[in-house]
């Protein structure tokens, strides 16, 4: 049931970060994505009500038992160092732009602005 969920959730959104409110490492991902103009939807596991079964269904299904829990297209990301390592590499950016979460740099740098 909570596996359904989480697939659901992760299937619906072009971004997910599965979180919690008080996690150093949540925080630093959802900054980077907001730093990023990303569109992402977060998923504070100490919030929701079924929080603690999503995250055991996340660990089942991801290999990942910590969060943040990040999921972009329906791919597996991983958590905040695989995040920031991505893009770091210049990776995490064209995938976002790959999802429609944000206008892609090429989009940006040839845009004209308006008067």
């Amino acid at each position: 049931m909570a596996l359904e969920k989480a697939k659901e959730i992760v299937a619906s959104s072009p971004v997910v970060v599965f979180s919690k409110t008080y996690c150093p490492f949540c925080t630093r991902v959802k900054q980077l994505l907001a730093q990023l103009g990303a569109n992402y939807k977060a998923v504070e596991l100490d919030v929701e009500s079924d929080g603690s079964d999503l995250q055991s269904a996340l660990a089942e299904w991801t290999g990942q038992k910590t969060v943040p829990n990040v999921f972009i297209k329906g791919q597996h990301i991983g958590g905040c160092d695989a995040t920031v390592a991505m893009h770091n590499d210049g990776k995490l950016v064209p995938l976002l732009a790959e999802a429609g979460a944000i206008a892609s740099a090429s989009a940006k740098a040839t845009a004209t602005p308006s008067l």
